[in-house]
Formats: structure tokens, sequence, C-alpha cells
């Protein structure tokens, strides 16, 4: 049992979502870190302790339901509580529209939404008998203006605003919110491989001539857990340097 407020962040292991567990923890969050990988997990814990945080790890592989919802019920159990759930997990299987296999897209949809839906559907019991929760899902401006060779991950982001604007309508009478953070080009693995040809063009049509940075995404998640976005549901915030302004 824990008088913190507990955050599940999925995707904790790596790029945006450690950045938001680092981030969440240092606000005074006991942390849930959850990945499929228990290794990559236990070096965000050990960072998140040394900095006088706190967090646990839980491996789970959020595209089984099953094991997403045992997992989730578990915190529910071992804390008595589930206050914030960042629903962060993703995967890419890029392709273009007649390349793309039916695996491929459903895989996708899987993991990047429907584990969404599942998780919000576990934790928002929670949140409503806590009369307490922020549910925050991370979108991409791929959802919000499409991206060739990416139909499966564009329409899973998508999928996560219609998601999260009825979470909002369903929820906020009992003081959960639900909010998108839609990122635009990161400093992360995801695009670490693409030509520094292509980068620079890319940075050239961002009317801040910069890739944003993980701990930029965070902070606007941070915002969104906090007390101080109450009023704040039902939203797809952009932090994109100004890519879809």
């Amino acid at each position: 049992m824990t008088d913190k407020r507990v955050a599940v962040v999925t995707g904790a292991s790596r790029g945006i979502g450690r950045a938001i567990a680092s981030r969440l923890a240092a606000d005074g969050r006991h942390v849930v870190l959850v990945s499929r990988s228990a290794d990559s997990l236990e070096s965000v814990k050990e960072a998140i302790e040394s900095a006088g945080g706190s967090a646990e790890v839980r491996p789970c592989d959020v595209g089984d339901s099953e094991a997403l919802t045992a997992m989730l019920d578990a915190v529910s159990d071992a804390h008595g509580r589930l206050d914030i759930l960042v629903n962060n997990a993703g995967i890419t299987r890029d392709g273009l529209l007649f390349r793309m296999s039916d695996e491929d897209f459903d895989d996708v949809i899987r993991v990047n939404l429907r584990s969404a839906f599942v998780a919000a559907r576990v934790a928002g019991r929670m949140m409503m008998r806590g009369r307490f929760g922020r549910i925050v899902s991370i979108g991409s401006v791929t959802g919000l203006i499409g991206n060739p060779g990416q139909a499966n991950y564009a329409a899973a982001k998508a999928g996560l605003s219609g998601l999260t604007k009825t979470l909002a309508k369903e929820l906020g009478a009992k003081g959960v919110t639900a909010n998108v953070v839609a990122p635009g080009f990161v400093e992360t693995v995801m695009i670490a491989d693409l030509p520094d040809a292509v980068m620079d063009e890319v940075v050239k049509r961002l009317p801040v001539r910069r890739v944003g940075q993980a701990e930029e995404i965070a902070a606007a998640v941070a915002f969104l857990t906090s007390d101080d976005a109450g009023y704040v549901t039902g939203q797809v915030l952009a932090v994109d340097g100004g890519m879809t302004g």
C-alpha cells in the first residue's frame, strides 16, 4: 500500500515512455513500469530510485488482454489504488497499402489501440471508485494527418482520439479525465534510422526548426495527470513544434 498516487506507464523501457515514467516519479508518483522486457525496466527503476523516486517493475505484453487485465488488477490489489494510466506502448509494422498484410494491420491495432481500451476498462473502474483518475494516451501527429506507409499506425492513433473523447464523456462525472498527447518528430530510436537528408528536410518544415525531446512530451503528460488539469478532458494535445498548427 502507498499514500502516493500510483501511475502505470506502458512502454516504459525506453524513449518517450521512460521519460514519462521518470518525470512522474520526480513529481512524487509511485510509478509502475510496464513493458515486455523486464531487464530494460530494471534499469529504468534503478535510475528512478537513484534520483529519489519510487517505482516497480511489472513485465507484461499489453497486446495480451488477459495478461494486461491481470497485471492491472495486481497493481490495484498491491496498492489499493490506481490513479494514473499512461497508454504509451506501441509498435510499427510499416508498409504501403497494397503490401500491408492483414496480420501487420491487426498487430498494430491490437497493441496500439486495443490495449488502451482494455487498460482503460480495468483502470477506469478503480479510478471511479476513488473519484480521481487521469488517463493519458500517447497518440501521434500521424493519427491527425496520416502518413504514407502507415495506414495501420495512423488508424490506431486516430482511434485513440475517438476512444479518449468517449472515455471523457463516460467517466468525467466521477473525477476521471482522459486526454491524448500527440507527439510530432521526437528524438527517439523510432527516427534514429532516418537519413540525415530526410531529417534536414523535416526540420526545415517545422516552425521551431528542431525535433522535439522526449522530456517535452513527458512535461505535457505531467500536466495532464496533475491535480491542476481536472478541467481538461477529451482533448488531443499536439506536441509537435507547430507541425500541425
